[in-house]
């Protein structure tokens, strides 16, 4: 076996491997030993056919192929040992000819990370104020949460609720048939149709109306985008929003543990501060991140933002699915191909593939380490979260060998994080100290 090593270039080594003829004899054999235990020649016991036989019966390419699919991997494997290479992904092989072998490879090489001075990161968080325009918002969408539709004599406008019939048709087809459906007018509404809402405005009780609409052109139906739609209507009753008054009853509407309307506020507020909190860690997090990943070089090969893109779209694909809608239709709907999306998920994917390196990088220099009581004891939080039916099917999930390693990724990721904020959160270093530590 011949092995040339052309360049190493974006941590990816490039071999060109051949195989000596004598290799390829020896691996024909072993393909025909494989083949003879699976294959139903006539008028031979499995196994027993000579090797004529069966490379007539198969034919000669179908040998060669089952030769090489054991050779390529095996002449891979010496090739990189040979070449004093360590993978660090799976790699990417060409085959360039049959008779005899002579395939290429592209290594990928494990990464390199040089740490710039991440211990001289210093951010400082904006504080936090909670106003009572803030509290206000909250108390408003709770009052809208407990609101009552009461029925009123006037027309409709923006903002009431119709109880109606509807029917419709598209090209004299039935398109929308529902009778004694609660509709809410919203000004920016585009369901069913928009424009649908701005017909119903003025309607009176017991009015029908009759009324004809473009469908959009990418409306999710294709057979159906661009058509025009026939409307009938009969509005039943008009309903209109009555907020409950803010005082105590409506804290204790909201829940027994809020007797007082000053207990609720006092809850909101703590909860508007712990999110708001919340938010500027996270934000602090991604600036302490972003600052530790300008300061320090690091290359790896491409492969690895391959694997990323494949995990995003793999996690869009799930929640897509739980919504309801594939990820086949959601291209369709946003006119794209899955190629366009992975090209969008690029630069995501490769700020995240450069963000676990350096904090990886900054877990060993930190010596941060994740003991197997951190993992049991996130393994029981995460039992005792599930509903109480499903614990003992969780805890055997989440016990497993890929499970367990994952969980430790995470902890170690978080406990680095955490590492790295209270360095950045540090305090801050005259000129003279940064001078005497850069020259230590």
């Amino acid at each position: 076996m011949k092995v040339i090593r052309e360049k190493v270039e974006n941590n990816q080594a490039y071999l060109t491997v051949e195989m000596e003829p004598a290799e390829m004899l020896k691996s024909m054999e072993d393909a025909y030993r494989h083949l003879v235990q699976r294959a139903k020649i006539p008028g031979f016991r499995k196994g027993k056919a000579p090797r004529m036989v069966v490379e007539r019966h198969l034919g000669r390419e179908r040998m060669l192929e089952e030769a090489i699919e054991h050779l390529v991997p095996q002449a891979y494997e010496q090739a990189v040992k040979e070449q004093e290479l360590k993978p660090y992904a799976r790699p990417e092989i060409e085959l360039v000819q049959a008779e005899p072998v002579i395939f290429k490879a592209i290594v990928p090489l494990p990464p390199t990370v040089e740490l710039g001075d991440y211990q001289g990161i210093r951010l400082r968080p904006e504080p936090v104020n909670i106003t009572e325009e803030n509290v206000g918002g909250v108390l408003d969408d709770l009052r809208h949460q407990h609101a009552t539709w009461e029925p009123v004599a006037r027309v409709l406008a923006y903002d009431d609720m119709a109880v109606m019939d509807i029917g419709s048709e598209v090209e004299e087809k039935p398109f929308i048939k529902r009778l004694g459906v609660p509709y809410l007018l919203r000004r920016d509404s585009v369901a069913p149709v928009p424009g649908f809402a701005d017909q119903l405005v003025g309607m009176k009780k017991g009015e029908e109306k009759a009324f004809s609409l473009k469908l959009p052109e990418d409306y999710p139906q294709k057979a159906l985008a661009g058509k025009e739609a026939s409307f009938k209507v009969k509005v039943m009753e008009i309903k209109e929003e009555k907020l409950p008054a803010l005082d105590d009853g409506f804290a204790q509407q909201v829940s027994p543990d809020f007797p007082t309307l000053a207990s609720l506020r006092e809850k909101v507020t703590e909860g508007l501060k712990k999110s708001v909190e919340e938010q500027v860690r996270r934000d602090l997090e991604n600036q302490a991140i972003q600052a530790a990943m300008e300061k320090s070089r690091v290359s790896f090969p491409p492969v690895l933002v391959e694997m990323e893109i494949n995990r995003l779209l793999s996690e869009r694909a799930r929640q897509l699915q739980a919504s309801g809608l594939g990820l086949e239709a959601y291209l369709k709907n946003i006119k794209k191909t899955e190629a366009e999306l992975r090209e969008e998920l690029r630069p995501a994917a490769t700020r995240n593939v450069t963000a676990s390196l350096v904090i990886s990088q900054i877990a060993e220099l930190e010596k941060i380490e994740v003991s197997e009581a951190e993992v049991n004891a996130e393994v029981d939080n995460m039992v005792r979260s599930a509903v109480e039916g499903k614990r003992d099917e969780l805890r055997r999930l989440l016990d497993t060998p890929e499970t367990r390693d994952a969980i430790n990724r995470s902890l170690l990721t978080r406990k680095t994080m955490d590492r790295l904020m209270a360095i950045a959160g540090g305090p801050e270093e005259t000129k003279t100290e940064a001078k005497e530590d850069k020259e230590k």
